[in-house]
């Protein structure tokens, strides 16, 4: 049966000319666009809302699994466990998020561990859980038969389980070892990042994504990264078929979902939080 959407969002801000003034958590807070940069800054820390990710060793209620494999806990944090049948991902169901903050910390087993974070969602990805879509077919080396490949990416082209995400979202990569468009901090095959890696794939790593109206920012342990603006003309326009579509329009108060990607690609994650911006009266 579809899952019908939370009736609670997380609240979003409204920008006024380029100084917002927010009441985030109970305070007042300035954002300012700088000039030429496309850099938000805040006059003060507004405080992190932790997701819950793990309670009583268990992956905590308010997650559902799209797709195949999923997440089991493992010293203290979620790790993947993924299925070679294909792709999965891990939804908060609970809320839908604006115009925010998101503070992600992970690790990755090895350099080419894949693994991601989603954000604008559209609201239909609840109705795929229990639908996996196609499921890849491997002999005992573990490649992928024509047959399947083909399966999958007919189902992919038809949105079904995880790839509903993929098109119907934006997902920031994570995966150092590969080239702009698909390394970590990138928005999948739609905006480079410039990530230089001060740190092996084994140490935690904090990643914080800013969604403000359509555009994305990502900053890699203080580093700014990654510059997102889907109207911009930079934007790919060509695609592979396990690329995102262009087209669908994101929306901009969308679900989040971790990622599980393929069996030997293991990555942790020990913290997911939000620091959301309330706007003020002015529109």
């Amino acid at each position: 049966m579809p899952r019908r959407a939370p009736q609670s969002s997380a609240p979003h801000c409204q920008a006024v000319a380029r100084v917002w003034r927010v009441s985030v958590c109970g305070m007042v807070v300035t954002l300012g666009l700088v000039a030429g940069r496309g850099e938000y800054t805040a006059s003060e820390e507004a405080a992190w809302r932790p997701l819950p990710l793990i309670v009583d060793g268990k992956v905590a209620e308010g997650w559902c699994q799209v797709g195949w494999g999923g997440f089991v806990v493992e010293d203290g944090a979620l790790r993947t466990a993924c299925d070679p049948r294909g792709l999965g991902l891990l939804v908060y169901e609970k809320e839908r998020f604006g115009n925010c903050q998101l503070r992600v910390v992970f690790r990755s087993q090895e350099a080419r561990s894949n693994a991601g974070v989603f954000v604008r969602i559209a609201d239909g990805i609840l109705d795929q859980v229990g639908n996996p879509g196609a499921a890849f077919d491997r002999d005992t080396s573990g490649k992928i038969s024509t047959a399947s490949m083909k399966a999958m990416s007919e189902s992919a082209e038809r949105e079904e389980g995880p790839w509903f995400a993929v098109h119907r979202g934006y997902e920031v990569q994570i995966m150092d070892e590969n080239d702009a468009l698909h390394r970590t901090g990138a928005i999948y095959s739609l905006a480079a990042s410039s990530a230089i890696f001060l740190k092996p794939p084994g140490d935690w790593k904090t990643m914080i994504i800013t969604l403000a109206g359509d555009r994305i920012l990502v900053d890699l342990d203080g580093r700014r990264i990654t510059e997102f603006d889907p109207s911009a003309a930079s934007v790919p326009r060509e695609r592979k078929w396990f690329e995102p579509k262009r087209e669908p329009e994101r929306p901009r108060m969308g679900y989040l979902g971790l990622q599980n990607h393929d069996p030997g690609d293991v990555v942790w994650f020990k913290e997911v939080s939000v620091r959301a911006l309330r706007g003020s009266s002015s529109r």
